[in-house]
């Protein structure tokens, strides 16, 4: 049953950010918005994916997991409202508010998978990543057409993903008043754990993988369609290409569990995105465009391992729950800040060169460059908790 509470957060923790995508022409029109102003309403939100990490050290008592959840998804709701108030102050605060909400899910997510499935860390990971990715692409392909369905504006459809956010919320009420944390542990005592991770190599290869690999994410979801376009695809093909890139991420993610119970640790795995990566970036930018549909699927398949993997890093080289959460807050809060400085880069690159070559070529070597820090994530090994921090665990039982 948990599994299917894991499922519920999850689909609500990329669509108020993608959903504006689809519709993002008749907000612009409506509030009469810059193209500056009109990307930052889409780009702005996931700096702030990352954020509850890079603040949860500094708290004075770490929330119980659950409480957490609760509030990410209430957060969101109101993100949600206000975006719908017609002004454009408004507009963006709700999409700020909405990011921060979808951070605090991103962080908290992971160290549960690691406290109540440390067995299976990296299956139910999978199934929660495939759950954040078809989110996305639900909420994107539906908006439009449920604008038209209704005969309605774009308030309908962004408006309507309260619905699933406020069911998250209800749902884990129950569990959050049962939950049993053993770790009530001291400010001192948290943020000696905070510092503890901050200071491990270790954490910082599995920060620096989430980082990269996130990057090539948003390069993707960024340029891939104008890439396609530049090269002579219309501009519908071109979405499809990203479209179907995207639905390769989720059998990606699923083929994580599978491929890893062949593996001793998850080396092979890294290698699998670099490679798949590599190629798919290089068959899209120079290879014939009546073939980009297959280096799209080659490139989907890799970065939905290489996402499944960067999560399952999370509980894997965690030694208890209270480090994953830590590790977690590390990983994602850096971590975004770094992805999301791929798009910019690379439209800089471009603007700059007035091609696609050095760009691509300068993605290709951060794609060659994700290996090192991913191969020494990938070994089998863990950060440890602080002497003062190994106190048993209770897990919260439905």
């Amino acid at each position: 049953m948990q599994l299917v509470f894991i499922v519920l957060v999850a689909v609500n923790l990329r669509p108020a950010i993608v959903a504006v995508g689809p519709v993002l022409t008749e907000i612009s029109d409506e509030f009469r918005l810059s193209g500056t102003a009109a990307g930052a309403l889409t780009t702005l939100p996931l700096v702030f994916f990352g954020a509850y990490g890079l603040l949860a050290p500094f708290l004075r008592r770490a929330p119980r997991h659950e409480s957490l959840l609760i509030g990410a998804m209430v957060l969101l709701v109101a993100g949600l409202l206000l975006r719908l108030v017609h002004a454009p102050v408004a507009l963006f605060a709700g999409s700020l508010v909405a990011g921060i909400a979808i951070s605090i899910g991103n962080i908290v997510m992971p160290a549960i998978i690691k406290r109540d499935h440390p067995d299976s860390i990296t299956t139910v990971t999978s199934i929660y990543t495939v759950a954040v990715t078809v989110g996305a692409a639900v909420s994107s392909g539906l908006a439009v057409p449920v604008e038209d369905v209704l005969d309605s504006s774009w308030r309908v459809p962004l408006g309507l993903l309260i619905i699933p956010a406020s069911l998250a919320a209800v749902v884990w009420l129950p569990r959050a008043r049962r939950a049993a944390h053993a770790a009530r542990v001291s400010a001192n005592s948290s943020r000696a754990l905070a510092v503890h991770v901050w200071r491990s190599p270790l954490a910082w290869q599995v920060t620096i993988f989430m980082g990269v690999q996130s990057l090539l994410a948003y390069v993707v979801v960024g340029w891939l369609p104008t890439i396609c376009q530049d090269r002579g695809l219309a501009e519908a093909p071109a979405g499809y290409v990203l479209a179907l890139s995207s639905l390769m991420q989720a059998v990606g993610s699923l083929s994580v569990p599978l491929l890893e119970r062949r593996m001793r640790d998850q080396r092979p795995l890294v290698g699998a995105v670099v490679v798949a990566s590599l190629i798919g970036f290089a068959g899209i930018a120079w290879a014939p465009i009546g073939s980009v549909w297959v280096w799209s699927v080659v490139l989907g398949f890799g970065q939905g391992l290489g996402f499944a993997t960067a999560l399952s890093f999370l509980g894997l080289r965690a030694q208890d729950a209270r480090v994953a959460a830590q590790l977690s807050g590390m990983a994602q809060g850096v971590g975004y800040v770094i992805a999301a400085m791929g798009p910019l880069a690379i439209g800089a690159l471009h603007d700059v060169t007035g091609g696609w070559t050095v760009p691509m070529v300068a993605t290709l070597v951060v794609v060659a460059g994700l290996a090192f820090p991913g191969l020494a994530a990938g070994r089998d090994r863990s950060i440890a908790a602080p002497v003062v921090e190994r106190e048993p665990f209770r897990s919260s039982s439905l």
